[in-house]
């Protein structure tokens, strides 16, 4: 027999709440690691702008040296 109409409603509700809990858990998380990705690749940038200025302070001892 098939389930009654309210039961099918009831469960539909039911599943339609925990997808909206799930949703935002995810949502959340995504966020958390996007906000992190974005941290990190700030850091990354400041690790390559100090990187260059010790390749040009580098390059201009090397070129004090030889000249």
């Amino acid at each position: 027999a098939l389930a009654p109409f309210g039961q099918v409603l009831e469960l539909a509700e039911q599943l339609e709440e925990r997808l909206f809990h799930l949703y935002g858990f995810h949502n959340e998380l995504i966020r958390e690691r996007l906000q992190a990705l974005a941290e990190a690749m700030r850091r990354v940038e400041e690790v390559r702008a100090e990187l260059r200025h010790v390749c040009c302070t580098v390059e201009a001892a090397y070129r004090d040296l030889c000249l």
